[in-house]
Parts: C-alpha cells; sequence; structure tokens
C-alpha cells in the first residue's frame, strides 16, 4: 500500500514530578532533605530515511508518542528522562502543523476544507534532515533544592510540565529530476519502463498508474537522474476530480516537465487539446509550477496519422521543443535520453 499523506497525533513526554523525601539513616534519625529532582520528557523527533518510500507506517499507527520522564527519588537520584519517539520518512516529506485537537477532526482534510489550518513547518529533503515536532515537558525538582539556611525542611517541590502535543499533517511529495505528466494510456509506464530500470504495472486501461514511479535513467560517465511517472491526469485535476491532487502534488519537486502526448490520437484523443488541457491542469494546481522548465515528448509515432498530427502540432506550438518517440518500439528514445543528460546537468549547476 502507498500512502502519501496523512495526519498523525504526536504527543512529547511528560516531566517527571520532583520528589519529598528526607535523609532517614541510623545515626542521622533527622537529615535533611533528599528528594530528587525529576527526568525530562522525552521528544517527538521526525528523521529522513532513504530506505524509507511511503508514510505506510502511520497508516496503521497514526501517532507518535514520547515517553514520560521518571519521578525523582530518594538519596538525590534523578528520575530517568524519557526516551525520545523518532519517526522516520521518506525524502520529500512536507510537514504541517494544524489547529485540531485530534486525528479525527483532520481526517476529511483538503486544502480548501475550513476549519483546519495548516501552518508548514519543514520541507525535509535530505538524508539525516531532522526536527523535533513536539518537546518534552521539563522535570520537576525536588525538596533538597529548597533546602535555604532559614529552611531546613522544605516541602515544597514542583511536578513535571507536560510535554507538547498536537496533530501534524505529512505530505510526501515525490523527488526527481524529470516528472511525466500526461493523460492515462498516454504511455507514461511504458516510456518509463523502456529508459530505466523500473517496473512500473503497464495496460490499456486508465489509471494503470496508482503512484508515482521513480526510474533512475543512466548516462555515460557516471551520470545518472531520475525520472517520475506521475499518475494519468485527468480534466478537472486541478478541482481534485478523479485524484487530482493525490498525483499533482508529486511533480512540484521535479526540475523539468515532460509532458507524454499520444501524438497519433490512438484514444480518439486531439494531441493539440491534450497539451492545451494539461498545461491548464498545472497551472490552475500552481501558478508557480506552471513556470517550470518544460517539454514536450510526442510518443506513439510508430501508429498511423501521428506524422500528420505531429506537424500540426509543431505549428501551433513554434517554440515548444518537441522529442517524437514510440516508446513501444524504443524509437527515439536516444535523443530522449540526450535531452534530459544536458537539461538536468545545466540545472543541476544552477
Amino acid at each position: 500500500m502507498f500512502i502519501d499523506h496523512i495526519r498523525v497525533l504526536v504527543k512529547a513526554g511528560d516531566g517527571g514530578d520532583g520528589a519529598v523525601s528526607w535523609r532517614r539513616e541510623k545515626f542521622v534519625p533527622r537529615g535533611g532533605p533528599d528528594g530528587g529532582d525529576g527526568g525530562n520528557g522525552g521528544d517527538v523527533i521526525l528523521v529522513v530515511d532513504n530506505s524509507t518510500d511511503t508514510l505506510r507506517q502511520y497508516h496503521y499507527d497514526p501517532k507518535l508518542i514520547a515517553e514520560d520522564g521518571k519521578p525523582g527519588g530518594k538519596h538525590k537520584k534523578t528520575g530517568k528522562s524519557g526516551k525520545d519517539k523518532i519517526g522516520k520518512v521518506p525524502p520529500g516529506t512536507v510537514v504541517y502543523r494544524t489547529n485540531a485537537v485530534n486525528v479525527n477532526e483532520a481526517v476529511e482534510y483538503e486544502r480548501s476544507e475550513e476549519g483546519i489550518d495548516l501552518d508548514p513547518i519543514a520541507d525535509l529533503v535530505e538524508e539525516g534532515q531532522q526536527i523535533v515536532l513536539c518537546e518534552g515537558g521539563i522535570a520537576g525538582e525536588g525538596n533538597f533544592k529548597f533546602r535555604t539556611p532559614t529552611n531546613q525542611t522544605p516541602t515544597e517541590h514542583t511536578l513535571g510540565t507536560p510535554g507538547e502535543q498536537g496533530v501534524y499533517y505529512l505530505e510526501l511529495r515525490r523527488i526527481a529530476d524529470a516528472g511525466l505528466v500526461g493523460f492515462p494510456n498516454a504511455g507514461k509506464s511504458t516510456l518509463l519502463g523502456k529508459l530505466s530500470h523500473a517496473k512500473p504495472k503497464v495496460g490499456s486501461y486508465p489509471f494503470t498508474t496508482l503512484q508515482p514511479m521513480i526510474g533512475v535513467v543512466e548516462f555515460g560517465g557516471f551520470r545518472r537522474c531520475t525520472v517520475a511517472d506521475i499518475p494519468g491526469l485527468i480534466e478537472g485535476a486541478h478541482e481534485n476530480r478523479g485524484l487530482g491532487h493525490e498525483f499533482l502534488r508529486h511533480i512540484t519537486r521535479c526540475r523539468l516537465l515532460l509532458f507524454v502526448v499520444d501524438m497519433a490520437g490512438s484514444e480518439g484523443r486531439d494531441p493539440i487539446s491534450d497539451l492545451q488541457i494539461l498545461r491548464t491542469e498545472v497551472k490552475e494546481y500552481d501558478e508557480d509550477l506552471a513556470k517550470f522548465p518544460w517539454k514536450v515528448v510526442a510518443n506513439k509515432m510508430d501508429l498511423e496519422g501521428a506524422e500528420e498530427n505531429l506537424a500540426a502540432f509543431r505549428i501551433r506550438f513554434p517554440k515548444v521543443e518537441i522529442v517524437a518517440i514510440s516508446a513501444e518500439k524504443e524509437e527515439g528514445l536516444d535523443d530522449l535520453r540526450v535531452m534530459l543528460d544536458s537539461e538536468v546537468s545545466q540545472r543541476s549547476k544552477k
């Protein structure tokens, strides 16, 4: 199961209470105070782990709860501090603080939903990067700390403070150098499989791909790039029709967008109209995303009518760089690799 967004209840550990105790030994029947301090509560920490590629673990247990600090003891013994709770997340996880009191209040969250405020607090992309979501409570002080020259038998002590808590929203946005964007059955999964060693599911029906797939494309000289197969969009995706937001979020990190168009119009589609709709959906979802560098991959050039459609397509979009290919026949893929190598190398230097 691929989970790319989830609500998580987070609770740091409470601080342990300070102790009230008196020194009582055989020859010291009236010893002074010896109550020890409590231990601090554990923190809740998120850490990026490259071996993790989904938020699935939080689907089954949507909470992160750190250990409470132990109370202080006699003989001035300090209570043991609570263990931190470490939550592992994949690279590309955006963390939001919500105003929800519990997970149930945030279950129906959408970007436009009223009543649920989201405050982005971290964008975790590098291995080992971490953030403390909630800090543990402060330990209370034992009565030993309250002794003074004029108060040799203090009963004062302090309680540990509660640990911080809240509901957080985690959103995974897959990281890739280039993202394949197109309608269902445009051939994106086939293309990714031919370009890389990825094994995406391929079929002749809509939404074969239900989660982003990442493939690694190897170039010469130990150069490489990552390419994401973004599940097929439909018109109205920016309004979350179909699985719009589920898919669109994953292209926000790509350095280059490749619009894969069925140039043969093999399912009665119009390639020109397809590109216009795809560009509109991206812009309506995020205007900044529409400003990303982009190119067109004209797929299915081996099918009847593709050459004529490509000629009309070039007239309609004279300034757009187009790479004509047939992913199924593995034609034109070398040209696509050259373009990817150049684009990714160029943008890596910026």
